[in-house]
């Protein structure tokens, strides 16, 4: 990948988390709106989470995988029991 690519990475990497801290901070607005009975407020959160998870959702894929999964899962080894 050349060093415009990496940039283009970088900065789609950004976005990314930018988009994470959006929406923690408006599900905690969500939940904090609900837990108060303010059923109009939370109602109004909605349509701005789901603009933001879908281009989460569509950002993400674009982006290639950090580590590509193996599809082999460890084996927990169980501790030997002293006789």
């Amino acid at each position: 990948m050349g060093a415009m690519g990496e940039e283009t990475e970088t900065a789609r990497r950004a976005r990314l988390a930018e988009l994470d801290r959006e929406l923690d901070r408006l599900r905690y607005r969500h939940d904090i709106a609900m837990s108060a009975f303010r059923f109009e407020e939370a109602t109004a959160l909605g349509p701005a989470i789901a603009m933001l998870e879908k281009e989460r959702e569509l950002l993400a894929a674009a982006l290639p995988q950090v580590e590509p999964p193996t599809g082999i899962a460890p084996i927990l080894v169980r501790p030997r029991r002293r006789r």
